[in-house]
Parts: C-alpha cells; sequence; structure tokens
C-alpha cells in the first residue's frame, strides 16, 4: 500500500508541495517522499514509484541514471523490509534529483534503531543472500546510514547524474 506524502522540506520534514522547485541561479531540485508497507510488494512499488518520478524529471526508465537508482532502491528498500522491519511501521522513501550537484540522493528510512555495518563485506560463497551492500558500494558514489530522530535510522545512496536532465 502506498502512502504519499510527496515532498518534504529538508529542514523541517513537514510537507510541502510535490515536484520541481527553482533554487538560486535557475537550478532546479526535484524531490518526492512517500511511505510504502513494510513488505516485498511494497519494496517492488519503490522501485516503480522512483523509475517513474525519474521519467517524469527527464531520466526515461531505460537510461543507466534511472537504471541505477532503480537498483539502488530495491536494495535499500528490500534492506529496509528485511531487517529494519517493525510490525505496524512503513519505511519511507525519498529521492531527491539535486540539478546544483549534479547528483540523485535516494533515502530509506525504517523503524529499526541497528545501523548496517560501515563497510560492506563479501558473503561466502555458498551464502544465498548478504550482497545487498556490496551491490550499493558497488552502484553508488557513496552511501551511509544515520539514526533518525525520534526512531529508526535512515540509509542512503547517491549517484551522480552523468550531466543528464534534472528535474525539467
Amino acid at each position: 500500500m502506498l502512502k504519499t506524502t510527496t515532498g518534504t522540506a529538508a529542514a523541517t520534514g513537514t510537507p510541502t508541495e510535490a515536484g520541481v522547485r527553482e533554487q538560486g541561479g535557475g537550478s532546479q531540485v526535484a524531490e518526492f517522499t512517500a511511505l510504502f508497507g513494510s513488505t516485498r510488494r511494497g519494496a517492488r512499488l519503490a522501485r516503480r514509484v522512483a523509475v517513474r518520478h525519474l521519467a517524469d524529471w527527464g531520466h526515461p526508465a531505460d537510461s543507466d541514471l534511472s537504471s541505477t537508482v532503480a537498483l539502488l532502491v530495491a536494495e535499500l528498500a528490500g534492506n529496509a523490509v528485511r531487517h529494519g522491519h517493525v510490525s505496524g511501521r512503513d519505511f519511507l522513501l525519498r529521492v531527491r534529483a539535486d540539478g546544483r550537484c549534479g547528483r540523485v540522493r535516494v533515502e530509506v528510512s525504517d523503524a529499526s534503531d541497528e545501523l548496517p555495518p560501515v563497510t560492506a563485506t563479501t558473503p561466502a560463497d555458498d551464502e544465498v543472500s548478504g550482497r545487498g551492500l556490496l551491490l550499493i558500494d558497488a552502484l553508488a558514489d557513496r552511501w551511509g546510514a544515520e539514526k533518525r530522530d525520534p526512531v529508526g535510522k535512515t540509509v542512503w545512496a547517491e549517484v551522480g547524474t552523468g550531466g543528464g536532465g534534472i528535474a525539467r
């Protein structure tokens, strides 16, 4: 189930108008924020919604940027469902495309206080899971995790846009 709160004010976390906003110097910032059910279906929906928003911002679904962001959202949302699930709590997805610095930032927040390891480790060859952070580490220019007030954590990843059409 998708519960939308599209757009957030960075300083206050209060809902704001969704979509594209002009910043100083004519640069644009586009962002959306949405709550998803903490289920595998919610994680799949988060990926699809992120790709749709990137397309609206000038990055077609078959572009390298959109494919990379889709994989990052899938891994971060999947980790929130698998490792950060707290009964009765959703996870929050925020995607922000910033034309000022040519970056897309993906954030997934969940209700668990347990932070992921600071470095991705390679699982044993016979392990069937445990490679998500390796994938995030390989795809993202940088990533990290932060405690969230009053509860939970946010895991984030950033990628460059390659000069593409942020927030057209």
